[in-house]
């Protein structure tokens, strides 16, 4: 039986370096890439030739409600009445290294859209899917830039509202369901195009770590902050 995995933001960085480490974990992972623009999506697509049946590319925007809600008819036509177990939350945005008193309001708003609403919706739109899964497990990527006890300033004002506000999201997930495993991971500073200059975590080792995790999980652990480290971070 597969284990079933929907990973958003699969094209580059951290997600394409998860897909690529879970198709080679075990036989039995099954990824459901999402990316913006999945003609552009060519490391995807080498996968998908390479791991046939294994791997699905499918189109979602998380900047798009839209794109967000029609995914669903593209998973559902991959999955039938099997279920969803792994809804991997990837996908963000950090635009400006912005302060509290000099941000644009605009783009303040766009990041909470795309950093905070995304997830939510998708959390909503996939429960039915996750219901019918056997590890029924929510992964939202955050960052320790989002605890107040790490005191980590007044850096990426925008960016870390909206993974404070996600870690909230986290915890009243798992509240809802007991029987759900949601948990917020801080992947470390990667060097991805998100992580930008000065990162110092090879996305190798931040997948590996991340994964690492999520195998050791069990429903006592969520509504947790956890690092790609196997650390928790102060909330």
């Amino acid at each position: 039986m597969s284990t079933v995995w929907l990973i958003t933001g699969a094209n580059r960085g951290l997600g394409l370096e998860l897909t690529t480490q879970l198709l080679a974990a075990s036989l039995s992972n099954e990824i459901i890439a999402t990316c913006r623009t999945p003609a552009a999506a060519t490391d995807l697509h080498k996968l998908q030739a390479s791991e046939m049946g294994r791997v699905h590319v499918v189109p979602l925007d998380v900047g798009s409600e839209q794109s967000m809600r029609d995914s669903v008819k593209y998973v559902s036509d991959i999955l039938g009445d099997r279920g969803l177990d792994y809804l991997y939350n990837n996908a963000a945005i950090n635009p400006a290294f912005d302060s509290p008193f000099d941000f644009d309001y605009a783009q303040l708003l766009e990041v909470l859209q795309t950093n905070l609403g995304a997830p939510a919706l998708l959390g909503e739109l996939y429960y039915p899917f996750l219901l019918r899964g056997s590890k029924k497990t929510i992964v939202n990527v955050s960052t320790g830039l989002a605890s107040l006890g790490l005191d980590c300033g007044p850096k990426c004002t925008s960016y870390s509202i909206s993974k404070c506000a996600l870690n909230m999201l986290t915890y009243k997930q798992a509240k809802t369901r007991v029987d759900f495993t949601c948990i917020c991971m801080d992947p470390g500073w990667v060097k991805t195009p998100l992580g930008g200059e000065g990162a110092v975590l090879e996305t190798t080792e931040s997948a590996a770590g991340i994964l690492g995790v999520i195998a050791r999980l069990t429903p006592a652990d969520s509504g947790k902050f956890w690092r790609y480290n196997g650390t928790q971070h102060p909330w």
